[in-house]
């Protein structure tokens, strides 16, 4: 009996369905016109949204390509007045054979001049030496027994770390200590 009922409230819901189906609307010739030129006239509006949309959208990428191309810029541009110094004191050499501390001098202040660049783009050493090994900062290169130091404690930076920012752009490499074991 229950399933009876549901058949006949489903073919009722079928007859509503297909009775809307068919229904006819009349409109006049005016509201018909009126209402394609509504429809043409949205059409319109979306098509010039779209194309509006796609320019923008590859506007963009140019620029995002270009600015990832030129990013860089005056960084280098920065460089190369490190490589000239670099140049100069590489032809001091060459011609002054003996000048060692000369060379040394022109060295040196083009390290400072590397720094003084990384200084002004946020890049600073990772402070390592004497202090607990941190994996996010520290590539562990080798190991020592010693009772010198606690266990994890860095005893020799082979190589610095740097960090632009927060982030580690590059970790230290280092030696840490091991706690030394008995050997009985």
């Amino acid at each position: 009996m229950k399933k009876d009922k549901e058949d006949k409230k489903d073919k009722e819901e079928k007859k509503d369905k297909d009775q809307k189906k068919d229904e006819t609307v009349v409109l006049t010739k005016e509201d018909h016109q009126k209402l394609l030129d509504e429809v043409s006239e949205h059409k319109d509006k979306y098509l010039r949204i779209f194309a509006e949309f796609e320019n923008m959208r590859k506007r963009t990428e140019r620029e995002k390509l270009e600015f990832i191309r030129y990013a860089n810029q005056e960084l280098i541009v920065e460089f190369l007045s490190i490589l000239d110094d670099l140049e100069r004191s590489v032809e001091a050499a060459r011609t002054n054979h003996e000048d060692y501390a000369a060379f040394l001098k022109g060295v040196e202040m083009v390290m400072a001049h590397v720094y003084d660049l990384l200084r002004k783009n946020d890049v600073k050493p990772i402070d390592s030496k004497g202090k607990m090994f941190d994996p996010h900062c520290h590539e562990a290169l080798m190991q020592e027994e010693t009772d010198q130091a606690e266990e994890g404690t860095i005893l020799d930076e082979f190589q610095k770390g740097y960090m632009l920012g927060d982030k580690v752009i590059r970790t230290n490499k280092v030696k840490i200590a091991k706690q030394k074991q008995d050997e009985s």
